[in-house]
């Protein structure tokens, strides 16, 4: 049977950069914390996709990997040691005449808190297969949607295919350690952030545009040339190659959570100003949150984050005065320092 001290205070959904920041928050807040992972490990999809790739938008940190800022926010998120729960998605919820939120998870397991926060990004995300003959045999070895291991690309000719953020980043990243770096695009204009394309374009990274992939040749899982096409004459080379980095995009699916009856739009949840979604009690944050000039960086998340858990503890205790709280000031902390 179900006891009293079962129910959690609020219960994060997502164990993302953004979900970590609100469960360490959450604790500050002395809220009782629970998250909820799908995946078997905690960092979400800078963990996964982006370990290598190195970070300058937080204020205050100069630049820091994805595996390093995976790491130090895990062990911020533990500082008031919330449950952790992973290999878990909550697939539906309840409301108990009580008051409280009943969620289940794929197992059938159930849980039990006074509040939801939403943190799980744009839910799960796969990236875009290149659709071409023989492509699969390559995949893992020559051929790669995300790099884990940034050295492997060390002195080889790397082809990268794509024109977002995550190609013209990865074209910067790799140029000082690749043989050579070229890049290809089957448009002219560039959707990344434009003084990171502006650096491409100023370095040794050959940009070959409107280029696309055409075919692709090699044995035994390892590439040795891309055919590619201009797509404004219809005119074909061959290129050799190493490495080939593809990023496409990606296919989103924001899983059960588009049938628990919120607002939704394509691009996620709508909020408010307090990152409430249209169902008392259950807040979003980070990719997944919604909201007229929306800013989607990993820091504008860290802001959302805090307001979701003050709303939630506003939720739970209304009458109750919600004070500032800055870490320099609560006393737990500098007590430690």
């Amino acid at each position: 049977m179900m006891q009293q001290n079962d129910i959690y205070d609020v219960t994060i959904i997502g164990g993302g950069p953004v979900g970590l920041f609100t469960a360490f928050y959450s604790g500050m807040r002395e809220m009782k914390t629970k998250i909820i992972e799908y995946l078997p490990y905690l960092g979400g999809k800078v963990s996964y996709f982006y370990p290598e790739k190195i970070i300058r938008d937080i204020g205050g940190i100069p630049q820091l990997s994805g595996e390093e800022l995976t790491t130090n926010l895990i062990e911020q998120a533990k500082t008031f040691d919330p449950t952790i729960v992973l290999e878990e998605q909550v697939m539906d919820w309840q409301k108990h005449e009580d008051g409280y939120f009943i969620l289940t998870s794929d197992n059938g397991v159930k849980h039990y808190t006074k509040t939801v926060i939403l943190a799980t990004g744009f839910g799960s995300l796969k990236p875009v297969m290149l659709d071409l003959p023989h492509s699969k045999e390559f995949v893992g070895q020559s051929l790669h949607y995300s790099i884990h291991n940034i050295d492997r690309f060390k002195g080889k000719h790397v082809l990268i295919s794509g024109g977002g953020n995550s190609a013209v980043d990865w074209a910067n990243e790799l140029e000082p350690i690749a043989k050579k770096v070229t890049l290809i695009y089957r448009k002219s204009s560039f959707k990344g952030i434009e003084s990171n394309v502006t650096k491409m374009k100023r370095s040794s990274v050959q940009v070959l545009t409107p280029y696309e992939l055409a075919g692709l040749r090699g044995k035994g899982g390892q590439l040795s040339s891309a055919i590619i096409e201009n797509t404004e004459q219809a005119a074909f080379e061959e290129v050799e190659i190493d490495e080939l980095l593809v990023n496409h995009g990606f296919h989103i699916d924001l899983g059960p959570i588009t049938k628990w009856g919120m607002d939704i739009t394509e691009a996620g949840i709508v909020v408010n100003s307090s990152m409430s979604t249209s169902i008392p009690g259950i807040f979003a944050v980070g990719d997944i949150a919604q909201y007229k000039n929306k800013l989607p960086l990993i820091a504008g998340g860290f802001n959302e984050g805090p307001i979701a858990v003050n709303s939630a503890k506003l939720y739970i205790h209304p009458k109750d005065p919600l004070t500032h709280l800055y870490s320099t000031h609560y006393e737990p902390l500098t007590k430690d320092s």
